[in-house]
């Protein structure tokens, strides 16, 4: 092999290895986001339709299964991690850790504040993981399930599925909980 040639080879070689480099924090937030919409995108229109067709208590079944399941798709197919947290969790895998409890006392203090502007989202790095929280406030149609006036058949049926549920005694706009993404990074 010629010199030229090998100069090439090299030239070539470093051109690949200095085109990849890892995501920027604006990167991983769009992508951040682009998940999060995925999976209100699914979720909130199988509620929907379910509460239509069947009502409250038929959806909490759904929910119970459908949302788990979907944050699980998720994760597989992105490689990030993706779950729900509240701070009145219905469901105990939804507790949040640390970051998250503090970040959902700061998107709740936003939220007092927000003149439609915020979009309730934060991100950081932590422990050498991009972390993102997207807010979820209550919509009308989580009223039935969240809010301050429970029926007593969807009471009941929250308590068969979730024994120990504090997630109710919300009002239209409250943040009811986030949904918390993270996923390993060398550096930004």
């Amino acid at each position: 092999m010629t010199r030229q040639k090998i100069a090439l080879s090299t030239l070539a070689l470093l051109a690949v290895s200095c085109s990849y480099s890892e995501p920027s924090e604006k990167e991983l937030t769009e992508e951040a986001v682009g998940i999060v919409k995925q999976f209100a995108g699914t979720l909130k229109p199988i509620l929907k339709q379910n509460m239509e067709a069947s009502g409250p208590v038929a959806t909490i079944e759904v929910c119970s299964q459908q949302a788990p399941a979907i944050a699980a798709s998720l994760s597989e197919s992105t490689g990030w991690t993706v779950h729900r947290v509240s701070l009145q969790p219905r469901n105990p895998a939804a507790k949040p850790d640390a970051w998250e409890t503090e970040m959902l006392h700061q998107l709740a203090e936003r939220q007092a504040n927000n003149d439609g502007t915020d979009k309730l989202a934060v991100s950081s790095v932590v422990n050498g993981e991009f972390r993102f929280m997207k807010a979820q406030p209550v919509e009308q149609l989580c009223l039935k399930c969240h809010g301050t006036e429970i029926a007593p058949e969807v009471s009941e049926a929250l308590k068969s599925f979730y024994p120990n549920d504090s997630g109710t005694g919300y009002s239209l706009g409250q943040i009811r909980g986030a949904v918390s993404l993270s996923k390993p990074i060398d550096s930004l």
